[in-house]
Parts: C-alpha cells; sequence; structure tokens
C-alpha cells in the first residue's frame, strides 16, 4: 500500500522483486550487503577500542600523578580503576 503513495519506494519494491527473481543476483546481492554491515562493524568496533584505550591512557595518567603526589593506593585505585599490579608498575 505505502509502494503506491510513493514513487521512490514502488521502484525500490520493482529492483527488490526483481532482484529476488534471479536466484543468483538474490545470493550476490545478500553477499554485498553482509560484506556492508561486517564492515561496519568492525569500523564501529575499533572505534570503541579507541575510545577504551584513550581511557585507559587517561586513567594511568592520572595515576602517576596520584603516585607524584604520594596519595594512598587504595585512593589511587579507587580513582582510576587501575589493578593493584597495573599501579605497581607505574612507579
Amino acid at each position: 500500500m505505502l509502494a503506491t503513495r510513493s514513487p521512490q519506494l514502488k521502484k525500490a519494491v520493482g529492483v527488490l522483486k526483481e532482484l529476488s527473481a534471479d536466484e543468483r543476483t538474490r545470493l550476490l546481492a545478500e553477499a554485498q550487503e553482509k560484506a556492508r554491515r561486517d564492515e561496519a562493524s568492525r569500523v564501529n568496533w575499533a572505534r570503541q577500542e579507541g575510545r577504551e584505550e584513550g581511557k585507559r591512557e587517561q586513567a594511568i595518567k592520572i595515576a602517576r600523578k596520584l603516585l607524584k603526589l604520594n596519595r594512598p593506593i587504595d585512593e589511587i585505585l579507587e580513582a582510576t580503576g587501575l589493578t593493584l599490579k597495573e599501579i605497581e608498575g607505574l612507579s
């Protein structure tokens, strides 16, 4: 019903029907769409990893400053979220 109201949607439905009719073309279109989604997923993962690495680097900088100020280790642990082993590795 929507397809009859919108010329663009009507055209898209026509293309979809055409692609669906030919199995080889349909499989190729599905493979291309899967590749597009996989690439988008990889890009999103890389962005998230970059943000996480940035947060970790920031926590390390804060821990180093707190160590220079002779703050207690438990305070540094709480403030940064780093592990005791990570903090001990900084000194």
